[in-house]
């Protein structure tokens, strides 16, 4: 791979892949969850975000690498880690459709017959699946013409939303919204936590580590990367809580009868605009619902492609997928699989927060293995960090507990979807280990985990294996759409608990199999 990308193109990038459909979706998702207080949870998840940015930009300033988040886990978990995470990334390719989805749902304004209000319709389909096509097409060539085209798509995403909140504020602003139609938190603040993820707060500003995946692709990385993931953070944080405040100052009184709960929109800003007259200003809307989620997506499918990169050079899919086409540097094999699987998710999802609140989960898991990795790269002998974050001892533990919380606070009725197919992984790890399944590491090549007898990489990566298993349980119990069995608070502090004693162990097994590693390869 070239290392083609610099500053402004890391940063257009990571800016470009949070500022997707969450714009267009999130806000409306956010008051209905918990009222005016929603703006704290925009807060609180760009504080959070960015505790756990640190320890991924600890990882990728010192390990810069195409598809880094899905190989760091390998290096420090051994290969059951690395396959697990491996293919919850790879289940989360359906973001990508997420960010198609939402641009049927508001060009459905201009083509009432692609989406029914649910779902998409067969006709819905077959644009999205044709849009999937060209935004592969997109990223075909090389990484620098990537780049050029993402920044120019990144200064629409920025003005359009910032006229949108100026518009509809200079239009149609009501006083006291903060503290009328059942105060500030109608639904008290635990619907705070809520929203981060079954409003579709996190997912929104989900998004900031990808300038990480390009780290194998960027200049000067241990200077660039922290400047850019940061940056991207700020940026769309501000204007995520511009476009709140917005929302929850102009939504009309009449709307407001049954509460936050009973306004309800198809296309959000786009049916406020309209409402207040501002024709123009819909149209500009109407027209950036494709842009904005299509940068995203853009974005999303080349990440994707470095996954996959990642995933056949872990072993955890055939490594034909590794191949990088010599002219453009771009792994061209690998996009074509993620189109097949980014169809695949716009069969039996039609809604954007249907698959946003499934998929999303997925992903998160990748922040809890990065603080393990974090955490054994600092602790085993020889292991290597940057020390560009300072204070990486308690940063680490404290973001996995954070990202544990993330994942809990998407429900119940999430979970026991997700978990259950993150943990299919295991069949995976099991037939890619089997001799001839290409799943062994080209002579010469080394990925710091040796090879290992099955017991020994059942015993290290068995942490993940629990770690899945005591979230599924706690949500269960819990209150977050589970039976309510564990009240809160308790049901988080106990989230809490069981992620740091479970982060301890993680650790201990990480150090001890790179130590052996180490030690066999000498």
């Amino acid at each position: 791979m070239r290392r083609d990308l610099g500053f402004w193109g890391l940063t257009a990038i990571g800016f470009s892949n949070i500022v997707g459909s969450g714009w267009l979706f999130a806000a409306i998702y956010a008051a209905q969850t918990a009222g005016p207080a929603a703006l704290l949870s925009w807060v609180g998840a760009g504080l959070l975000c960015g505790l756990v940015a640190l320890v991924m930009i600890e990882l990728g300033a010192s390990r810069p690498e195409g598809g880094g988040t899905v190989r760091w886990p390998l290096f420090a978990s051994g290969r059951l880690v690395g396959t697990l995470i491996g293919w919850s990334v790879l289940l989360s390719v359906g973001g990508t459709a997420a960010e198609i989805s939402a641009i049927m749902q508001y060009a459905a304004h201009y083509l009432p017959g692609i989406y029914n209000g649910h779902t998409l319709t067969a006709a819905g389909l077959a644009v999205a699946v044709g849009l999937s096509v060209l935004l592969t097409a997109l990223n075909w060539f090389a990484v620098r013409m990537f780049a050029q085209l993402n920044n120019l798509v990144s200064v629409f995403k920025i003005a359009v939303p910032v006229i949108t909140v100026i518009a509809l504020i200079a239009s149609g602003w009501h006083s006291g919204r903060l503290t009328d139609h059942g105060g500030f938190a109608p639904y008290g603040y635990a619907a705070c936590l809520t929203a981060l993820a079954g409003g579709g707060v996190v997912y929104s500003v989900n998004g900031f580590q990808a300038p990480l995946d390009f780290s194998g692709e960027t200049r000067n990385p241990r200077r660039t990367i922290p400047a850019a993931v940061l940056t991207g953070i700020a940026l769309a944080v501000a204007m995520y809580l511009a476009l709140q405040l917005a929302f929850l100052f102009t939504v009309p009184e009449n709307l407001l009868g049954g509460g936050w709960r009973g306004v309800s929109f198809d296309s959000p800003f786009g049916q406020l605009a309209l409402i207040l007259n501002l024709h123009w200003l819909a149209s500009l809307l109407y027209a950036d619902a494709a842009i904005s989620p299509g940068g995203s997506a853009y974005v999303g499918v080349a990440i994707d492609a470095r996954h996959t990169y990642a995933l056949a050079k872990n072993g955890t899919i055939p490594r034909y997928f590794m191949k990088v086409d010599e002219r453009s540097g771009v792994p061209r094999r690998a996009l074509a699989v993620n189109l097949a699987v980014i169809v695949i998710f716009l069969l039996p999802f039609g809604g954007w927060q249907d698959i946003v609140s499934v998929m999303g989960d997925m992903y998160l898991l990748i922040y809890a293995a990065s603080a393990v990795a974090v955490a054994v790269f600092r602790a085993a002998p020889g292991g290597g960090t940057a020390g560009w974050v300072p204070g990486l001892r308690w940063i680490a533990p404290l973001s996995f507990a954070v990202a544990s919380e993330f994942v809990y606070w998407s429900g119940w009725h999430n979970l026991r979807l997700a978990l259950p197919l993150v943990l299919a992984g295991l069949l995976i790890f099991l037939v890619m280990r089997r001799p001839g399944a290409g799943g062994g590491r080209p002579a010469g090549e080394h990925d710091g985990t040796g090879s290992r007898p099955l017991v020994a990489e059942l015993r290290t990566g068995a942490w993940l294996v629990v770690y899945l298993a005591t979230l599924t349980a706690l949500s269960w119990l819990g209150t977050f759409k589970g039976s309510g069995r564990l009240p809160a608070p308790y049901d988080s502090v106990a989230v809490a608990v069981a992620a740091l004693a479970i982060f301890c162990w993680a650790v201990r097994s990480g150090v001890g199999q790179l130590t052996a590693s180490r030690t066999a390869a000498v």
